[in-house]
C-alpha cells in the first residue's frame, strides 16, 4: 500500500516536475487536469520515471483500486488507503472549483455521487480523503499542496526546489 508520504518522498526524489498532456479531447483545461492527474497517480505508485503507459498501468493496477472515472468522486483509491481528489488551478491566486461538490473529510461507498463501479472496487465502507491541488502551466507544475482529514502540507516553490515540508 501507498501512502501521501510515499508520495512527497517519490516527488522530491524524481525532481521533474513536467506534466504531460495526452489529447484525449478538445478541451485544453480538462486536457491538463488530466496530466496532473496522471503525476499524482505517478507520484503515489513511484511510477514517475516510467515512460512506458502499459507498464504504469501494471503498476497501478497493484496499487490503486479505482483510477476514477469524469465527473464522479473520487479520482483514485488506494488498495486498503485513501481516497484522492485532484484539483489544478492555473493562477496562484486563481479559486478552487469544486464543482458542485464541498470539501469534505472522507467519503463514504453510501455516497450517491460515486459510481456502481468504485462502489464495488474493493470492500469498503468508508475512506479518508486526500485533495492534492496543482498549481501548473500547461505543461509544468509549478506547486503542489495536499490536505486530509488531519493534516495539511504545503510545499516550497518546486521550481526552484523540491524540498517540501510536511506536517
Amino acid at each position: 500500500m501507498t501512502n501521501i508520504l510515499e508520495a512527497i518522498v517519490n516527488i522530491v526524489e524524481n525532481s521533474s516536475f513536467k506534466i504531460t498532456q495526452h489529447a484525449s479531447g478538445k478541451n485544453r483545461a480538462n486536457n491538463v487536469g488530466e496530466a496532473l492527474e496522471l503525476y499524482i497517480k505517478d507520484s503515489f505508485a513511484n511510477t514517475l520515471d516510467v515512460e512506458e503507459m502499459k507498464n504504469k498501468l501494471e503498476i497501478f493496477n497493484t496499487k490503486f483500486s479505482w483510477l476514477g472515472v469524469q465527473n464522479h468522486p473520487p479520482d483514485i483509491m488506494i488498495k486498503g488507503g485513501d481516497a484522492i481528489e485532484v484539483k489544478k488551478i492555473q493562477s496562484a491566486k486563481s479559486d478552487l472549483a469544486l464543482n458542485s461538490s464541498y470539501p469534505k473529510s472522507n467519503i463514504s461507498s453510501s455516497s450517491p455521487m460515486i459510481t456502481e463501479e468504485c462502489r464495488n472496487c474493493e470492500d469498503w465502507k468508508e475512506k479518508d480523503l486526500i485533495y492534492c491541488v496543482g498549481h501548473t502551466t500547461d505543461d509544468t507544475l509549478k506547486s503542489l499542496w495536499g490536505t486530509s482529514k488531519n493534516t495539511s502540507f504545503p510545499s516550497t516553490d518546486l521550481c526552484e526546489s523540491a524540498k517540501m515540508i510536511a506536517y
